[in-house]
């Protein structure tokens, strides 16, 4: 069976701790960065169906904060949280985990629980 897809960013500490811990355990993963590889907006679209759309946008980042007002007033809608999650990688909360039909987002506990399960 295919292991675990891993976005997020290079540089981003809770990516790292995230894919030295899953080197740890000794469970199958390929990183891409968003940020360098880009991520499709099918992808998001993908994790959208799957997660809260609250899970998925980081409204805590700089790259929110530099958004204009229209921008952030688009994201409290599904298509727009979509196409501005594509569009601004660094927009999308991370890791976000993919496996066959299964999506997580963030490093949580119980993110590590399902990740092991």
């Amino acid at each position: 069976m295919a292991g675990w897809k891993v976005y997020g960013l290079r540089n981003c500490d809770t990516c790292r701790k995230a894919r030295k811990w899953m080197d740890a355990e000794g469970i199958d993963h390929r990183f891409i960065d968003v940020r360098a590889d880009g991520i499709a907006e099918e992808d998001v679209k993908r994790w959208a169906a799957t997660v809260e759309q609250s899970q998925l946008i980081n409204r805590r980042g700089t790259t929110w904060r530099g958004l204009s007002e229209e921008d952030r007033a688009s994201a409290e809608t599904g298509e727009g949280a979509i196409r501005l999650g594509a569009a601004h990688p660094a927009l999308i909360k991370r890791p976000v985990f993919e496996k066959g039909p299964r999506v997580l987002v963030g490093f949580t506990d119980q993110v590590k629980a399902e990740l092991k399960g």
